[in-house]
């Protein structure tokens, strides 16, 4: 067993879950901050260099677990919690990632939060992806965004 606690904390747009753009097409462009608390500043030395980073963060507001999910972009069909972002897993830790806009001291301003106002953050880590565009695959949200154009 282990513990984590927040190195810092979402300021979002988003007060209410429903808020939130889900679904095929969802856009996620709204901006907020990620604020550290102060003894973590140091840890930020350097990132201004990233145009993206990845925010692991905990869905602390989720009301119970569980294995199957009927995400909102494919209401028909259910699938593997694994499988969705379904903020109802059996460990609720969300990731998202974000454009760096600017740092401002602890204080990281960024583009496309997804997480509601508040939200306790984990970690932070530069985006990096050496996988090519053309080897991705989407698995299910593929086969349910051809359905909706079809």
């Amino acid at each position: 067993m282990f513990t984590v606690s927040p190195i810092g904390y979402v300021h979002s747009p988003y007060k209410q879950t429903s808020a939130i753009p889900k679904g095929l097409g969802a856009k996620h462009d709204a901006e907020g901050v990620i604020e550290l608390l102060r003894e973590f500043e140091p840890g930020l030395k350097d990132i201004e260099g990233f145009s993206h980073l990845f925010i692991l963060w905990v869905f602390d507001r989720a009301d119970g677990s569980s294995l199957i999910a009927t995400p909102p972009s494919d209401l028909s069909r259910p699938h593997g919690v694994f499988a969705t972002r379904s903020p109802r897993r059996p460990n609720p830790i969300g990731l998202t990632v974000v454009e760096l806009l600017r740092r401002d001291g602890a204080a990281l301003h960024v583009r496309g939060v997804d997480m509601l106002d508040g939200t306790p953050v984990l970690d932070i880590k530069p985006y990096m992806s050496s996988v090519p565009v053309e080897k991705l695959r989407r698995g299910w949200l593929a086969e349910a965004e051809a359905r909706q154009q079809g």
